[in-house]
């Protein structure tokens, strides 16, 4: 009898350790960080805006970790430089799903390379949630999300918003000059300006085009002031815009009215010509933008982030809502799906709506584009302001124009 009990006791034991021995892994597995991967232009052209969307990714971990990670898991973020190279990026975000195997991607920064990014997501079947593509066109891929509001067709409807607001001016402008990088999207927006200012009557004084990265821009400022165009449409992105603002102003010419695409916000707004120039926006540190989902949260932790940083911009701003919306695109996909199933995470967000700190996104229509909802901002005594549409001006912020 004796021996019987302590068999069964053994066998029970066995078992039991048999058990643990099984459990053990998968507790382990499900107290495992979520790696999510991505790159940025840390280095190069664009660093300057990669490390905005690197301090706002940043900060949205952090601030996502300190509520608990992503389905109970904390999160890590895989981040590696793709050096403003969109070659680097493809073989970078290769890495990250061959090598690395992180469990989700998140895109990069700048159309190229979202692009190349994006083709290696497309060829694994991955969920690709991105902050800044320019054209929507070049992203067929249906498990593609942008977090910008851009809308399906801002290759006109970006100019048409800038139109509209010098239009509201006491002296709309008559002739316009174009002048772009040849960056894939501003390129591609340039050319859908063009055809908007033609059906509005403007007259085209100067189509020019320079390489992306272009530095010199003395023989372009030139140009500029013999064509001497009564709004000068800048494709300019990153360090350009200030670039090109120091070479007019070394030839004492100042357009009477300027708009530039993408700029890098601080070195831009910071820069003694730059009162008056406009550009796009989708966020800026005041109300309405200040009201929605987490922004509060976002502003105070990227604020005093940037600013120990040394970011001649320390504010949250359309470059940084985009990065973090992506973001929350992603957490609200996973949270909603209730596991890492990147096919279901896609089909959700087809169909529902994410609180974003860029205000409410949907993914409907073409591209995944959902609504669009495009701003003009102004540099007004060092600081951006959004003045139109007019609902979205802070109290008392009026327009500035000729």
């Amino acid at each position: 009898m004796d021996n019987n009990k302590s068999q069964r006791r053994a066998i029970l034991a066995a078992g039991g350790a048999l058990a643990l021995a099984w459990t053990l892994p998968a507790l382990a597995q499900q107290g495992a960080p979520i790696r999510i991967g991505g790159t940025l232009p840390l280095t190069g052209p664009l660093a300057p805006v990669g490390t905005i969307h690197k301090i706002a990714g940043e900060v949205f971990v952090e601030l996502l970790n300190k509520r608990g990670g992503l389905l109970g898991r904390k999160v890590e973020w895989v981040l590696l430089d793709d050096q403003s190279q969109p070659s680097n990026a493809r073989t970078l975000y290769e890495r990250l799903v061959t090598a690395e195997k992180v469990d989700l991607l998140m895109g990069p920064y700048g159309t190229s390379a979202i692009i190349a990014a994006m083709g290696v997501a497309q060829r694994f079947g991955r969920l690709f949630i991105q902050s800044s593509l320019g054209d929507p066109n070049l992203a067929p891929y249906d498990m593609q999300f942008p977090a910008l509001p851009i809308g399906a067709d801002p290759r006109t409807a970006n100019t048409e918003v800038v139109l509209d607001a010098y239009a509201s001016s006491a002296t709309p402008p008559k002739t316009i000059a174009f002048v772009t990088s040849k960056f894939p999207s501003a390129l591609d927006l340039a050319k859908g300006g063009q055809e908007v200012a033609a059906k509005r009557g403007l007259k085209t004084v100067l189509s020019l085009e320079y390489e992306f990265g272009t530095r010199d821009f003395s023989g372009i400022a030139a140009r500029i002031k013999d064509a001497n165009p009564d709004l000068l449409w800048s494709g300019a992105i990153g360090l350009e815009a200030t670039q090109l603002l120091d070479a007019m102003k070394r030839i004492d010419y100042k357009p009477a009215r300027q708009f530039h695409l993408f700029p890098a916000p601080g070195p831009t707004v910071a820069n003694p010509q730059s009162n008056g120039l406009t550009s796009l926006t989708w966020f800026e540190a005041h109300a309405p933008f200040t009201q929605y989902a987490g922004a509060a949260d976002f502003m105070a932790l990227y604020n005093e982030r940037a600013k120990a940083a040394g970011l001649p911009w320390p504010q949250v701003e359309s470059q940084a809502a985009g990065e973090f919306a992506a973001w929350q695109i992603l957490e609200a996909a996973a949270t909603a799906v209730g596991r890492l199933d990147e096919k279901a995470m896609a089909a959700w967000l087809r169909t529902h709506q994410v609180n974003t700190v860029l205000g409410p996104r949907g993914f409907d229509g073409k591209f995944n584009s959902g609504a669009p909802s495009t701003k003009l901002k102004q540099a007004q005594n060092g600081k951006w302001v959004t003045i139109w549409p007019a609902g979205f001006r802070p109290q008392g912020a009026v327009f500035i124009a000729p």
